[in-house]
């Protein structure tokens, strides 16, 4: 693990669960796995403490656990899961774009949570509805219900892994197998979720319900326990990461075709993204005669086009799509392997031309191309003179984003009898493009802690002043009491709040960015290494 992702994973712990499990987490992230009582030794604090912390850790499947062959208990932390914490967002957007505001809560709630009944998600996001609905309408929680059946239907949800039942004999293993079938991953329990989304009460209502569940609770009266108890749910990361990639797919064949060529492919993907395993280098096969039956009703294409266009992404040279038979009309497969490697070499290129500039680019692209290249072959192809080309040349060089093979004439490595060929290894310039996204990300959520810290009275007087807003608009207070209390902020210390916010804004969407490019260099890697 590189000191790049350590440093963000630390800083991404701290952020969304405090210090606490920041360090704990961070001494699982150093160290590796390791028992309980290392751990307190190592990070100083309470036993009470770290079990804690390792309890958030583990309900958010940050950490993982294995009990040991003489009886103790590992905890290992998972490096991956911590890193897609700064992918929630985008999390949560795609589910909005997909199946609406009950589908975004969802997943922002199991998000939140770690894992959820599904009676409790429903009724949480059934609530937090009827909060943003007008006055006296609410939300059915069998619209909610039928949200998440479709997130389970599609696989963007899923089980979380159960523990085994005790045996008979009654011996507890030190620590569970946690597992789920197969067949069940995705299956939901049938439940009759009749009900409506609550208003959050007043404070005395409040009060009074808290006064009366403790009441309950002193007279031993518990409430009854839910349908689906102890089935719980989780987001399924993969399913989402499959979607990310097949988008990006898309809209590669929309910029080097045509929107047509991209909805064909965006179809072959839509039928094939259930049953395609979220690392297999290619879709399932799908005829001529599928394909064409499953596009969009809006397209209007004949069956005569739709061949024009498969055997015309058949023969693009970037090979998207390839023929896989004869059968049914020709049957084809996204080659989506290929399609990773386009897209990272794509990133690559234009890192570079931003970086050094076109020419430089052009110098990258025919490496790319011709593999191994002399610096005056570079220079001949490249149509650049030799000064130029070969400061170029060394500039990348420094930067490892091409490298240097010597290939020598006579076993002593004598310079002049030794070819030195350049060409660009695209695995390795991946990696360390991505430890330096890696880097940025962490350096912009530092910046945007410390503007927080920086204007932190001055935002805690804005809270404040709002909250007395919000208070008296809703005891009926006169436009002229409003507008004295808002006047309590001053013309200059507005222009800072404002000036914050677009300053936030601005690294949040570079936050964004960044992540786009990390998860292209992740999948290309990913993909690369699970090739035979």
């Amino acid at each position: 693990m590189t000191q790049a992702e350590l440093r963000l994973c630390s800083l991404l712990l701290r952020e969304h669960f405090g210090e606490i499990v920041e360090k704990v987490g961070n001494s699982l992230l150093r160290t590796g796995p390791r028992p309980l009582r290392l751990l307190v030794g190592d990070t100083g604090l309470l036993q009470d403490q770290v079990k804690k912390a390792l309890c958030v850790l583990l309900q958010h499947q940050l950490a993982r656990f294995e009990a040991q062959p003489r009886g103790w208990v590992e905890y290992e932390a998972r490096r991956e899961r911590v890193l897609r914490i700064l992918r929630y967002p985008r999390y949560i957007y795609t589910a909005k774009a997909l199946y609406g505001d009950p589908g975004e809560l969802l997943v922002e709630e199991l998000l939140l949570h770690g894992h959820l009944p599904m009676s409790a998600a429903v009724a949480r996001v059934a609530d937090r509805l009827t909060e943003t609905m007008e006055d006296g309408k609410t939300m059915d929680y069998a619209e909610v219900s039928n949200t998440f059946v479709r997130l389970a239907d599609t696989h963007f949800i899923q089980r979380c892994p159960t523990a085994p039942e005790v045996p008979p004999d009654g011996k507890v293993p030190p620590a569970p197998a946690l597992s789920v079938a197969d067949k069940d991953m995705y299956v939901v329990p049938r439940l009759s979720l009749v009900g409506k989304g609550k208003r959050r009460r007043s404070c005395d209502e409040e009060e009074e319900g808290e006064h009366k569940a403790k009441r309950q609770k002193q007279e031993g009266g518990s409430s009854e326990a839910p349908p689906d108890d102890g089935i719980y749910w989780q987001v399924n990361l993969e399913r989402f990461h499959q979607h990310f990639r097949d988008q990006a797919l898309v809209s590669a064949v929309a910029s080097r075709m045509d929107q047509t060529s991209s909805e064909v492919v965006r179809t072959m993907l839509r039928m094939s993204e259930v049953t395609t395993a979220s690392g297999a280098s290619h879709t399932q096969p799908l005829s001529s005669n599928e394909i064409f039956r499953s596009l969009p009703a809006g397209y209007n294409i004949g069956k005569q086009v739709l061949d024009q266009y498969l055997a015309l992404l058949a023969d693009d040279p970037l090979e998207f799509v390839g023929k896989s038979g004869d059968s049914g009309g020709g049957t084809y497969t996204v080659n989506l392997h290929k399609a990773l490697v386009s897209l990272a070499t794509a990133t690559l290129e234009s890192i570079v031309e931003e970086r050094f500039g076109s020419r430089c680019a052009r110098i990258f692209r025919l490496l790319l191309r011709k593999k191994h290249l002399e610096q005056k072959q570079v220079e001949d192809f490249a149509m650049i003179p030799a000064k130029e080309a070969k400061d170029m040349l060394y500039r990348m060089l420094s930067e490892n984003l091409v490298a240097l093979q010597e290939i020598p004439k006579t076993p002593d490595h004598a310079p002049s009898r030794t070819f030195y060929l350049y060409t660009v290894n695209v695995m390795a310039a991946a990696r360390m493009l991505l430890h330096r996204c890696y880097k940025s990300v962490a350096n912009l959520m530092e910046r945007r802690q410390h503007e927080m810290r920086e204007n932190r009275r001055l935002l805690e007087k804005s809270q404040r002043v709002e909250a007395i807003l919000a208070s008296m608009q809703a005891t009926g207070a006169e436009a002229a009491q409003l507008h004295e209390v808002e006047e309590m902020i001053t013309g200059p210390e507005r222009q800072q709040l404002e000036n914050l916010k677009r300053n936030v804004n601005k690294i949040d969407a570079s936050e964004n960015q960044v992540d786009e490019t990390i998860f292209v260099l992740e999948s290309f890697i990913e993909s690369t290494m699970k090739r035979p």
